[in-house]
């Protein structure tokens, strides 16, 4: 399967794995009336909305360069995985605000939670099935809104876990105040996920420098290369899948112009060698 099919597959994959899972937790969630198992459908409801955005955003940030888009889509990936940061983070505020009113003002579950339990089990089997291909599919594709994704799972399989063994508890102890207990602890962990993913993404969209490991091994290619005088302004920035990285080389000023541009596309295979998806732009200067 090509790299895109595969990224598109998996986002595709994410969409109806949530589907389902969202039905499921609804269901049980009016049945039981467990705030816990209705706070994690609206987790899985901004899943879906955020595999939605990844599945756009890989069909988008795939497409070539343009008259309109001379540097390709590939923020279109950056805007995805921040709008999910903010998904994940609505989710959780809303969850704690649920939680908070039952907790204060009391509520009993309405029936047996164990419709819950078998819910909350299938949705943490098939969340970390699904979020271990994703994480598989962007790495190997380096996208930025996959791996959202794939963490946006990531923490749904940790909360949905965290409600299971609720609902466990709840069912041996009868103590339904540990419902909403756990769907404020469950709303925490989304949160820390919803602004470590808006972060990341915002650094990009904003035209933030790539790895400082990165500048390193560019640095140790030019330092390599005797010819080179030095080297100066090395910058690199991320968008989506793809770092686009400019530096300015300085050679011998009596050296004639077709050595210079035979070893600037020498450091160019270099560097590509060792960083995939990369476009670079080098600027040759004399040395003074």
């Amino acid at each position: 399967m090509k790299l895109e099919s595969e990224k598109k597959f998996a986002a595709g994959l994410s969409i109806s794995s949530n589907a389902i899972v969202i039905l499921l937790k609804v269901i049980a969630g009016i049945l039981s009336g467990s705030i816990s198992i209705i706070s994690e459908a609206i987790h899985s409801l901004s899943d879906f909305l955020a595999s939605v955005l990844t599945f756009f955003a890989v069909t988008r940030s795939s497409e070539p360069a343009d008259k309109e888009h001379p540097f390709g889509h590939g923020k279109y990936e950056d805007m995805s995985g921040f709008i999910e940061g903010g998904l994940i983070i609505f989710a959780g505020l809303y969850i704690i605000y649920e939680a908070s009113t039952k907790l204060i003002f009391g509520y009993h579950i309405k029936s047996e939670p164990t419709i819950g339990i078998f819910v909350m089990a299938f949705a943490v089997l098939a969340n970390f099935l699904v979020s271990r291909y994703l994480f598989y599919v962007a790495r190997k594709s380096d996208s930025v809104s996959l791996y959202a994704d794939a963490q946006h799972l990531s923490t749904d399989i940790y909360s949905a876990l965290g409600v299971l063994i609720g609902l466990v508890l709840i069912k041996i102890t009868g103590i339904t105040a540990l419902d909403p207990i756990i769907a404020i602890i469950v709303a925490l962990i989304i949160l820390k996920a919803g602004f470590s993913i808006s972060k990341e993404t915002l650094n990009n969209l904003l035209d933030g420098s790539i790895p400082a490991g990165d500048i390193q091994k560019i640095e140790e290619i030019i330092k390599k290369n005797n010819v080179i005088k030095g080297y100066k302004n090395i910058k690199g920035r991320k968008s989506g899948q793809y770092k686009e990285i400019e530096m300015t080389l300085l050679f011998n000023p009596d050296m004639k112009l077709q050595c210079c541009h035979a070893i600037c596309d020498q450091i160019e295979n270099e560097i590509k060698s060792i960083m995939d998806n990369v476009s670079i732009i080098i600027h040759a200067e004399p040395a003074i």
